[in-house]
């Protein structure tokens, strides 16, 4: 049986994640351990709260001692939490250095502690950097072109070193750009759709020719599960197999599918560091046997969709200081 500690469960791709494994026979437990910041929210669990297996934890990876309590009562730990928006990073790269560095760091010796079973750490593929031409393979160099993407390259170096150096049975998983329901909207696609929906404008960098892989979360997540239960110690998977679009051409779509045209958006100067293009190769991931399962276009919409219908969700949910303090929560006491 698996008991199961996820790291960033209240936030997008977390909570998908944790809504998936409450869908095993096999899990006795899950618990999540999220600081509610900006990104983090309790409702995207929602009715998981049902489950008497879920618990859930107001705290910081950063808290050593929190950790190590929590470390005890798991068997196998899924690592999301992170800062992870390449904005926020050009102005605050100090705080993502010691989130996504030394709070990795700190679960993965808390984990080799207590005997862990399996620590899967979840990255990006933005740790290779642009690409003119060619896809990146696992073993490609490490080229981050921003301090949240170099946050990134070296939170999975110092995981990797755990197993390294200490036999941590540790995977890392690497996926292209996710979307689906319950996303924060400062990324692009839960970005433009609620501006467009509210019939607002929306604004492309340079000339809109940024080239990124787009993968739904729930496939992401169905990597995530099958490197968990099958992915070998001390390997770094791939998660990619999703679409290719520029972000004009991905424009293109969110403006058909929220019914407006180009009037709606305007061209600004690109930033300062903007990678071009990602582009991986995912055979590893694919000889376990996973198959990205959402069409595109079928999963815009129905993304578009929930963000038409989840009004509330449309704006950012309250900042921490709003919030009520959640210390724990179960299904019994939520």
């Amino acid at each position: 049986m698996y008991e199961i500690l996820v790291t960033g469960g209240a936030g997008f791709i977390g909570s998908h994640f944790v809504r998936r494994m409450l869908r095993r026979d096999d899990v006795s437990r899950v618990t999540v351990l999220d600081a509610l910041t900006y990104a983090g929210n309790t409702a995207n669990l929602g009715d998981a709260f049902l489950d008497p297996r879920l618990t859930f934890v107001h705290g910081n990876i950063l808290d050593a001692a929190l950790v190590d309590e929590l470390m005890a009562r798991h068997t196998v730990v899924v690592h999301f939490a992170a800062e992870s928006h390449v904005d926020r990073s050009l102005t605050t790269a100090d705080r993502f250095l010691t989130t996504n560095v030394l709070g990795t760091h700190t679960l993965a010796a808390a984990a080799g502690r207590h005997g862990i079973e399996k620590f899967v750490h979840v990255s990006t593929d933005e740790v290779y950097g642009s690409l003119a031409e060619g896809a990146a393979g696992e073993d490609a160099p490490l080229r981050p072109g921003v301090p949240y993407a170099a946050s990134k390259a070296a939170s999975d170096l110092v995981a990797l070193s755990h197993f390294q150096t200490y036999g941590l049975p540790l995977c890392v998983t690497r996926s292209s750009n996710n979307y689906g329901p319950h996303q924060f909207p400062e990324k692009i696609i839960p970005l433009f759709v609620t501006r467009l929906l509210r019939g607002e404008k929306v604004t492309l960098h340079g000339q809109g020719q940024h080239v990124r892989n787009w993968l739904h979360v729930d496939d992401n997540c169905a990597g995530i599960e099958l490197v968990l239960c099958a992915g070998k110690p001390g390997e770094i998977y791939n998660l990619g197999g999703g679409t290719d679009l520029t972000s004009r051409d991905l424009t293109a779509k969110l403006l058909s599918l929220c019914g407006t045209d180009w009037d709606s958006v305007t061209y600004i100067p690109d930033r300062q560091a903007n990678d071009l293009r990602y582009s991986m190769l995912w055979d590893k991931i694919r000889a376990l046997g996973f198959r990205p399962a959402h069409d595109l276009d079928e999963g815009l919409e129905k993304t578009v969709q929930w963000y038409r219908h989840n009004h509330g969700r449309r704006t950012p949910p309250l900042s921490a200081a709003m919030r009520p303090r959640v210390i724990l929560a179960t299904a019994q006491g939520a």
